[in-house]
């Protein structure tokens, strides 16, 4: 063991400790958070414990912010839209089966591709079946030349 110093595996220990601790502190302050969120919200029904009632009361005082974001929508719809900004060609609908040819083109390319290797198997097949017709015509035809020939002598 050459290269490893006692001192400095004591030292990366020491610090894998520290690191698990503050692992541990961090977890236990997230439960302890996470049990004060536990809080119940009462949005749509009035509870009729009197501390509960207290809890939603004080958050239904919370809720101005409603009417600040419906304001400035209303302000957004004020202001002038310009037609220039607006891209058409994002406005027509796409076809029904858009993405059923995306999801499909490359298992059609592949079948593509196979079906022009069978039909250059078929091919070459037939050209061989063809070959051997013609080699036949060729033999039945010397034949029958030096068929023609012994007779001619």
């Amino acid at each position: 063991m050459e290269g490893l110093d006692i001192n400095s595996l004591e030292e990366e220990a020491l610090k894998r400790k520290k690191r698990l601790e503050n692992l541990k502190r961090k977890a236990e302050n997230e439960k302890d958070t996470h049990k004060d969120n536990l809080k119940p919200k009462f949005r749509s029904y009035k509870p009729l414990d009197k501390t509960l009632k207290e809890d939603s009361q004080e958050e239904n005082g919370k809720d101005t912010g409603i009417e600040e974001q419906i304001q400035d929508q209303l302000e957004l719809l004020k202001t002038p839209i310009t037609i220039d900004e607006i891209d058409i060609t994002n406005l027509a609908p796409r076809k029904q089966d858009w993405d059923l040819k995306r999801d499909i083109s490359k298992k059609l390319e592949k079948l593509e591709w196979l079906t022009q290797k069978a039909i250059a198997e078929l091919i070459r097949e037939r050209l061989k079946m063809n070959q051997e017709s013609i080699f036949e015509a060729v033999a039945t035809a010397e034949l029958q030349s030096e068929k023609s020939d012994l007779k001619q002598s």
